[in-house]
């Protein structure tokens, strides 16, 4: 059973504070525009809420790396890659989203990718299969990071438009959403696992665990699963499997939000050619 006929979500941001920035995602026309602000790569029904923090630890590694968009972009003509991973409820949407808004500071344009768009399986569906198979758990399996490297691939080679998966979190469905990349000069890819990918110029990791994220999950309130004793252990087991990842990455955000650079500037090991 393929992707159901294309429906694709646009963005409403509301700001209840200046500290807090919350956006849904509705569903009502054909293609989502990357606005000059940056797109959101949020699922349908979810909800993002970004804050200081998550600006403060943005707006510090936009001004890092805006000089080698720059660059790039001036050398080759293709588009800059990063990545934002972490454990479950770290703020990665959070921080990908503040990540688009500070690198516009710097006249450079963004849109967002959500792994949670990835997913073989929707919401519901994907908890089920993760309860009946032990196995089911990981990047191997419940993810499609192979299509979320072929889009990656595709914006660096200079595709104006890719068409990729969407979770509709409340209808437990996934539908398609065809997004432009008209314009677009860094592709930010966020997401658990997206520490895998290989054609990244920045890799940025999240080290912030179950404990600490305990109360950015509750915010995001998923459905039951901050009071549920087998996402408990869903989360202690994802601690281990990627708790290696911070040793790929370019930059580290601690637990403080504080942001810490694991390597020069420009030398990253594994930037995307």
């Amino acid at each position: 059973m393929g992707l159901e006929p294309a429906r694709v979500g646009h963005v409403v941001d509301e700001l209840p504070t200046p500290q807090e920035w919350v956006c849904c995602r509705f569903s009502s026309v054909r293609e989502r525009r990357a606005p000059r602000r940056g797109a959101t790569g949020t699922m349908k029904g979810d909800v993002v809420v970004i804050e200081e923090h998550h600006r403060k630890a943005a707006a510090e590694i936009a001004g890092q790396i805006a000089p080698l968009v720059h660059t790039k972009s001036r050398d080759t003509g293709a588009r800059y890659t990063v990545t934002v991973s972490g454990e479950s409820g770290s703020g990665k949407s959070e921080t990908g989203k503040a990540l688009s808004e500070a690198l516009a500071e710097h006249d450079i344009s963004a849109v967002v990718l959500g792994q949670d768009d990835y997913y073989v399986l929707p919401p519901r569906s994907n908890d089920a299969k993760r309860r009946e198979d032990a196995e089911w758990l990981g990047p191997h399996n419940e993810v499609r990071l192979d299509l979320m490297e072929q889009h990656l691939e595709q914006a660096i080679a200079g595709r104006d438009r890719i068409t990729k998966p969407l979770i509709d979190y409340d209808a437990n469905a996934i539908e398609e959403e065809a997004v432009s990349l008209a314009g677009v000069q860094v592709v930010i890819a966020e997401g658990t696992y997206t520490a895998l990918l290989k054609r990244v110029d920045t890799k940025i990791f999240i080290a912030r665990n179950r404990l600490d994220t305990l109360e950015h999950r509750r915010k995001r309130n998923r459905g039951d699963e901050v009071r549920d004793p087998f996402i408990e252990q869903v989360l202690k087991i994802e601690h281990k499997i990627i708790a290696g990842h911070r040793q790929l990455a370019d930059f580290v955000i601690t637990k403080d939000y504080d942001v810490i650079a694991k390597a020069t500037v420009g030398e990253s090991p594994h930037a995307a050619t």
